[in-house]
């Protein structure tokens, strides 16, 4: 058998195995892009308050917190707090609670309730209470990382299809390829005629589209492999790291104080935060679930290089530490901080996004187009066969290709010609 006859069969069994999951990935991904603008603008009601009406903030974060408490309820401790800098935006209190089982597979086994609460932070007026565990933009992050799977189940499956996508479009590569400098014109721009069919149609969406986009595509598939597989990710930081494996310096930071030193220990935490970080974008402020813990706080400036945590003492608001600044980060660990934005083309900004988001589509339409492609070739296999006895059975078992798809373009468009002189 030929190499390009292998070549063919290994590009259609992968694509038939792994298709539909990257079909779901290239959705998900197309509508996770613009996550952060849809939110905003279709979730105002509980994300923005009218600064307008408002008089300046009197309520304190610890109080505003209590009352957010209050309204999540008994036995679901808020976890975590995110503030965003801009004045008009509400704060929002979290809450997640989990009773998996080992025989468990899926995310909402995993997942059993997710609870936000939105306080306006000039009023302490609660906003809203709802339960995020099904919210669409969670169930469609899910749905991308694990197929709404268990992380240990989900992660591997999307790990491995996606994998494969990048030896799928290395072999559409080499099947793309053409011969000659003709061909390559025809292979690289649509000249659709008017008598041009669907399946003409499909084909040529399927190289052209796949070639444009296959060299950002494969590229952003990597930044995914780097959650789905510790190999890859390790492999990646190694080469990162000039072939030197760097293990990260573990410690633990723990509240001293041995019992209440401050009245509002959260309220200084704030100010702290405010003071030393004026330009961070969001406040990320996570609440000690123990006796020992710390408050841990993440200050995102929408820039990496300036992110950092903070941990602070429970009982006092003492800073402790403060960890991920970007000089004390290694090569490798520098390519990680960017991995999430690059995936998600946040990197670029809107531009980055719509990047993305077209990246997405492109990468979901591959395995339609090529499944009709398939589909194609073997209904008109089946009819011939029907039609044409054992001469056509012959032709199709020996593995001849369809030529009027895929052929060289070139002669399919002489072929077309004098068909119609």
């Amino acid at each position: 058998m030929k190499l390009k006859k292998i070549v063919v069969k290994l590009h259609l069994w992968l694509g038939l195995i792994s298709g539909l999951v990257v079909f779901i990935l290239g959705i998900t991904g197309s509508i996770y892009a613009f996550e952060e603008e849809i939110k905003d603008w279709i979730y105002a009601d509980k994300l923005w308050v009218d600064i307008s009406r408002e008089e300046p903030q009197t309520s304190s974060l610890s109080s505003i917190t209590d009352i957010a408490q209050t309204e999540m309820g008994d036995g679901f401790p808020i976890q975590y707090i995110r503030l965003k800098s801009d004045s008009r935006s509400s704060y929002v209190f979290y809450h997640s609670i989990s009773n998996a089982e080992p025989s468990d597979i899926w995310y909402w086994d995993e997942v059993e309730r997710y609870l936000a609460v939105y306080v306006n932070p000039y009023t302490s007026e609660v906003l809203k209470k709802e339960d995020l565990t099904f919210e669409f933009f969670n169930v469609i992050v899910w749905l991308h990382w694990s197929l709404l799977l268990k992380n240990e189940v989900g992660q591997p499956i999307v790990g491995a299809a996606t994998l494969i996508f990048v030896i799928m479009l290395i072999t559409g590569l080499i099947l793309w390829w053409p011969n000659n400098k003709k061909a390559l014109k025809v292979r690289t721009w649509f000249r659709w005629k008017s008598t041009a069919k669907w399946r003409r149609k499909n084909y040529d969406l399927h190289n052209i589209v796949g070639f444009y986009s296959m060299f950002l595509v494969i590229f952003v598939a990597l930044t995914g492999l780097m959650w789905a597989f510790s190999w890859f990710d390790n492999g990646v930081q190694w080469i990162a790291n000039g072939g030197q494996t760097i293990k990260k310096e573990e410690f633990e930071v723990v509240s001293t104080s041995i019992s209440l030193t401050s009245s509002h220990p959260l309220d200084i935490v704030h100010h702290s935060l405010k003071w030393n970080h004026p330009k961070a974008k969001t406040f990320y402020i996570n609440l000690p679930q123990d006796s020992t813990g710390t408050i841990g706080t993440y200050a995102d400036y929408k820039d990496n290089t300036k992110d950092v945590y903070i941990q602070f003492d429970q009982y006092s608001g003492e800073l402790l530490h403060t960890g991920g600044k970007w000089e004390d980060k290694t090569n490798g660990a520098k390519v990680w901080a960017y991995n999430y934005d690059i995936h998600t083309g946040a990197i670029g900004g809107l531009v980055g996004k719509t990047i993305a988001f077209f990246l997405s589509l492109f990468s979901a339409s591959l395995p339609v187009t090529g499944f009709l492609i398939w589909w194609g070739r073997n209904r008109k296999k089946r009819k011939l066969v029907r039609t044409g006895g054992n001469g056509g059975a012959k032709k199709f078992a020996e593995g001849e290709e369809d030529k009027k798809l895929v052929g060289d373009p070139l002669s399919v468009l002489k072929n077309q010609s004098s068909r119609s002189s």
